[in-house]
């Protein structure tokens, strides 16, 4: 079973004097998946990727990482992983491609400098010009680049599409889908949460130091609310209520009789066989974005807040 698992924690905690940024940090990860990190910021998530690759020395628990001890052997580790700090730095005198020839004669020149120049195409990426004068979206670029030129088996990227436009984060996340398609393992915090449902095929959300949960990204979405508007072919006027009574269904708002808006907890069999009796001219459902489940985990912390 520990073959199947890239990355793993138990018990982990860390603090940074008063702040308890890790409370006992319990997190699997499969080999070969896509898998998103949530939380605000503030609840552990740059703290856990920094612990996994031994940037940084938890106070308590353990982690392993493709098998071995971060602690033990963090050459190992960083050897075998692709990672992308939140805030990259790179040397500002430096061309981007001496930054990244420098990354690639780390690992021994195990890159190949045609992919190497093949992520950049693709990334819109000029590797001639100095760090100190690139944006910082191209910084970003050259960071993704580093994290992928050596085809590692486990990606840690810590916000990857911060500060690119929407046709860039398309773009690395048709990178991170082949990357898993070339057997990695894509670990990854963000908060476009978008990019999060289109990409990962499971979330963990963290809160205050610990996961309060682990889903398929799908169920997630699936099994929250929806909401569901009926437009009838005439007045009904008392459509609303009678729907209403429908286990699971609470009604929104309704107007003149012509329509309704309503909630749907679970499935939907019941509310479709009422709506059997009704003159239906359309009949429209929405899903909860991930944004709006994410929203709801942290809704009593942005109350205490207040």
């Amino acid at each position: 079973m520990s073959d199947q698992i890239a990355l793993m924690t138990q018990g982990l905690t860390k603090s940074y004097g008063r702040v308890r940024a890790l409370r006992g940090l319990d997190l699997e990860v499969r080999r070969g998946e896509v898998f998103g990190f949530l939380g605000p910021n503030g609840a552990g998530k740059t703290t856990t990727i920094r612990c996994l690759l031994d940037l940084i020395r938890p106070d308590g628990g353990g982690a392993r990482v493709l098998g071995i001890d971060p602690q033990a052997d963090p050459v190992a580790v960083r050897a075998r992983t692709g990672y992308l700090p939140g805030e990259l730095q790179l040397d500002p005198n430096m061309t981007t491609e001496g930054a990244l020839r420098y990354f690639n004669a780390l690992r021994g020149n195990k890159a190949d400098w045609g992919f190497v120049r093949q992520l950049a195409e693709r990334l819109d990426l000029d590797l001639k010009p100095a760090i100190k004068n690139l944006s910082h979206g191209n910084k970003q670029k050259a960071g993704i680049v580093q994290a992928l030129m050596h085809r590692p088996e486990l990606l840690l990227l810590d916000e990857p599409t911060l500060g690119l436009d929407p046709l860039m984060q398309q773009e690395v996340l048709r990178l991170l889908a082949e990357a898993q398609a070339g057997g990695a393992t894509v670990f990854f915090s963000s908060h476009i949460l978008s990019e999060v449902q289109a990409a990962a095929e499971r979330v963990a959300f963290i809160r205050k130091g610990v996961i309060v949960e682990v889903a398929e990204t799908a169920s997630l979405i699936n099994r929250a609310l929806r909401r569901a508007r009926i437009r009838f072919q005439q007045p009904v006027l008392d459509g609303g209520a009678a729907l209403a009574d429908v286990p699971g269904v609470t009604l929104l708002s309704q107007d003149d009789g012509t329509s309704v808006l309503l909630q749907v907890e679970g499935e939907m069999d019941g509310l479709i066989k009422a709506l059997a009796a009704f003159p239906v001219s359309d009949f429209e459902t929405e899903r909860p974005s991930l944004e709006e489940i994410f929203l709801a985990h942290y809704e009593g912390d942005q109350k205490e807040a207040e």
